[in-house]
């Protein structure tokens, strides 16, 4: 009796351990499998086996997304500024012939990086024991549009010579010389270290929420 138990549990032994290694054998096909796959039948079905999206792995892909985002405006850069345009005559005085006006305008320089003008070569994945990294260089930021918000910018002052009506277009080339004012004042302050260093926070969210576990976004 005591021979058959002993054979009995060698028996039940080795069966246990044959379960054991075929779970492991099949845990580490699952994982190599789910792996790899990245696209077609394979892919939907590692999707549904880890229960979250696929990690985009390929630069075309990324340069897809991020390119989708397109003008990327990330910084808005509002200010009230003072402007003063006048003419005068070659002959007369200004208080006979001449025109000025001063001018109180509010306008908004709007900032970003165009990503529709990102590159292939921009982007470079790699894969390592740590997961997957990604290396991405933006584009440059740059101003995209600087405006006057006509509702709140005044005419402050109007002085026109005894001898002259006052000319209508001055207030035009008033507006103009504080658009150029505003978007000299923003790119002065820095408006375009702003709008990269915005951009390359949103990119860098984007890309981690597509599964990369290292991120170097320039």
């Amino acid at each position: 009796m005591t021979m058959q138990y002993s054979y009995g549990r060698q028996r039940g032994s080795g069966a246990f351990f044959g379960v054991v290694l075929s779970l492991v054998l099949g845990a580490v096909a699952l994982g190599i499998f789910v792996h790899h796959a990245r696209s077609g039948v394979a892919g939907k079905l590692a999707a549904m086996i880890t229960g979250r999206p696929l990690t985009v792995v390929s630069a075309p892909d990324v340069i897809e997304k991020v390119q989708r985002l397109n003008r990327l405006e990330t910084v808005v850069y509002s200010l009230d500024t003072v402007v003063e345009s006048s003419e005068s005559s070659a002959v007369l005085p200004d208080v006979l012939a001449g025109d000025k006006v001063l001018m109180i305008v509010h306008g908004q320089t709007i900032a970003g990086v165009d990503l529709s003008k990102l590159q292939p070569e921009s982007v470079e994945i790699t894969e390592g024991a740590q997961g997957r990294s990604i290396r991405l260089t933006l584009p440059p930021s740059q101003v995209f549009l600087t405006t006057i918000d006509e509702g709140k910018s005044r005419v402050y002052q109007r002085d026109t010579g005894l001898l002259v009506k006052a000319d209508p277009n001055l207030e035009t080339v008033t507006r103009q010389k504080a658009q150029g004012d505003l978007q000299a004042a923003a790119l002065s302050d820095g408006i375009l270290d702003a709008a990269s260093k915005n951009a390359r926070a949103t990119v860098t969210a984007m890309l981690e929420g597509l599964g990369f576990a290292h991120v170097d976004v320039r």
